[in-house]
């Protein structure tokens, strides 16, 4: 979906601040309140803002530990339903499918290595898939906000 300059500038706004008011979208784009929450509607229903979220930090709620854990099948016949196997575990916060050796990368926080190693065990059984784990020693940014294509 291409995005028009006027909401491209909408989705810009909220990708830096989810909590911006009609009234500050409206000042930045130069439409009117109910023209900007016309707009906004539009873009939520068709799918180009999923939702809208609080960004928190890993520390403060005990999950200081992150690590990319990837994961290939013991037996490549075996069907291709990690994803499903493992969407219960709350401390994957990401699951890609990617090209090379591995099938998918997980994106994992957790409170110490033991709880590092215990959710690796659980990996395994789950999906029976052989895993290769690194560490993150620093994050120098991430969740960084998805701006619009430009044209």
């Amino acid at each position: 979906m291409a995005l028009s300059e006027v909401d491209a500038g909408i989705v810009r706004v909220l990708a830096r601040d989810g909590r911006a008011t009609l009234a500050q979208l409206s000042a930045t784009v130069g439409l009117s309140v109910s023209a900007v929450q016309s707009r906004l509607k539009r873009l939520e229903a068709e799918g180009a803002i999923t939702g809208y979220r609080a960004t928190i930090d890993p520390e403060e709620v005990g999950k200081p530990l992150a690590a990319f854990i990837e994961i290939t099948p013991l037996d490549p016949a075996q069907p291709d339903d990690a994803p499903e196997l493992l969407a219960h575990l709350e401390e994957i916060e990401a699951c890609h499918s990617i090209a090379g050796d591995a099938a998918y990368m997980l994106f994992v926080r957790v409170a110490t290595p033991r709880a590092l190693e215990a959710l690796i065990r659980e990996i395994r059984a789950a999906a029976s898939v052989r895993t290769r784990t690194t560490v993150v020693l620093q994050t120098f940014f991430e969740n960084r906000p998805l701006m619009p294509a430009v044209d």
